[in-house]
């Protein structure tokens, strides 16, 4: 009798034990420079310029109208709202009292991936020069461990994204900004994208469109099936740098779009279908007005960053404010009391230097086995 319960008693270990994380892959997109206001209350027409085209507004209305944010959002994200918001979780929505920040005192790009790859701040990054990150991401240490090895891949929109992760050291495989993708065996696709890359210029010097990003790795994911794939589109922070609101609307639409086809492609793959945990975020937020909605920064990044210290004392107001959405089997484990999945309401103030150790969680990892001075995984829990 003693020796059944011993068993039993192991069976139920292991059974507890297999079900802590039921996914072994993990999908982490940035959306560069979204705000929570346009994610959670949909398009908001007061920040088009003077000069909109009156047949772009009309469009616009009709496309992503509606009489409640409710129905703006979701026609604006459908993804995200039909989707994610179904079976996941989501945070941010500050009009619910459910606030997320970046740490970094910079406020915009290069400190913040710093601070999502890294899960902590670091003072010493001051601009977006494409300078080898000094730091660890996650990601190179995920790509240091046996079951990892050779299983992660990035791409990103950005041309700095090499630097970021810092390519030289970590031998990470990254393609990044104009780069054609160069690993073995290249389909007929995945060279058709190198030609038509070529061939369709981009609207920024450093910045190429979203459409090639996930093109090549939707190709990436076929070809090698890697188990961790980190996505940084941005064309939404260069639009709004544009001024462009109407743009930028329509780059967060396609955003959500070319984010629901990957998951559809993944979810008739076997080796991810229901072993696969999605989480979407930003690494800054923006302005809040039409005259500083196209920007971000905080009051010290202003005096160098957008020359408008006089304008902006106070720096870029709310373009620290972020914002994030998972989906996966494993996501519950980011609520405590078992409180519901779902949009978040009255919660505790999260971070950006959290999402690192979120995404190992997830992977059934212990955050500290990666670093024990980073944010700490994401529990919810309702106040």
């Amino acid at each position: 009798m003693k020796r059944a319960l011993v068993m039993i008693l192991c069976l139920f270990t292991l059974l507890a034990s297999s079900l802590a994380s039921s996914a072994e892959n993990l999908i982490l997109i940035s959306l560069d420079g979204v705000r929570w206001q346009d994610v959670y209350r949909g398009y908001e027409p007061k920040l088009y310029s003077a000069n909109i085209n009156s047949a772009i507004k009309q469009r616009q209305l009709e496309q992503f109208g509606g009489s409640s944010a409710s129905e703006k959002r979701t026609r604006l994200m459908p993804f995200l709202w039909s989707k994610i918001a179904n079976s996941g979780l989501l945070l941010g929505n500050r009009d619910i009292n459910s606030a997320m920040t970046v740490n970094n005192s910079m406020w915009f790009s290069y400190p913040g991936y710093n601070e999502l790859l890294t899960g902590k701040a670091d003072p010493t990054i001051r601009d977006n020069a494409a300078n080898n990150n000094k730091n660890v991401t996650f990601l190179e240490w995920l790509n240091q461990q046996p079951i990892y090895q050779h299983k992660v891949a990035v791409f990103g929109s950005w041309d700095v994204f090499p630097a970021i992760i810092n390519r030289q050291r970590s031998g990470l495989p990254i393609n990044a900004g104009f780069e054609s993708a160069d690993w073995q065996n290249l389909s007929e696709r995945t060279e058709w994208l190198n030609q038509l890359q070529q061939n369709i210029p981009s609207p920024w010097h450093n910045v190429r469109l979203d459409a090639f990003t996930m093109g090549f790795a939707e190709e990436y994911v076929e070809q090698f099936k890697p188990k961790v794939l980190y996505l940084a589109l941005g064309e939404t922070d260069d639009f709004a740098h544009n001024g462009s609101y109407w743009q930028y609307v329509d780059a967060l639409h396609r955003a959500d779009s070319l984010i629901a086809n990957l998951w559809q492609k993944l979810q008739s793959m076997p080796e991810y279908a229901g072993k696969t945990n999605l989480i979407i975020t930003t690494d800054h937020g923006r302005g809040e007005t039409l005259k500083s909605w196209p920007h971000h920064g905080s009051p010290e990044a202003v005096k160098g960053y957008i020359n408008a210290e006089a304008e902006f004392k106070n720096g870029i107001v709310g373009s620290n404010q972020i914002w994030l959405a998972a989906m996966g089997p494993d996501v519950k484990q980011m609520m405590a009391n078992d409180h519901p999945l779902g949009e978040q309401k009255n919660t505790q103030r999260f971070s950006l230097d959290q999402v690192a150790a979120t995404a190992l969680r997830l992977l059934n990892i212990k955050p500290d086995q990666f670093n024990d001075d980073i944010g700490k995984a994401i529990e919810v829990n309702q106040q």
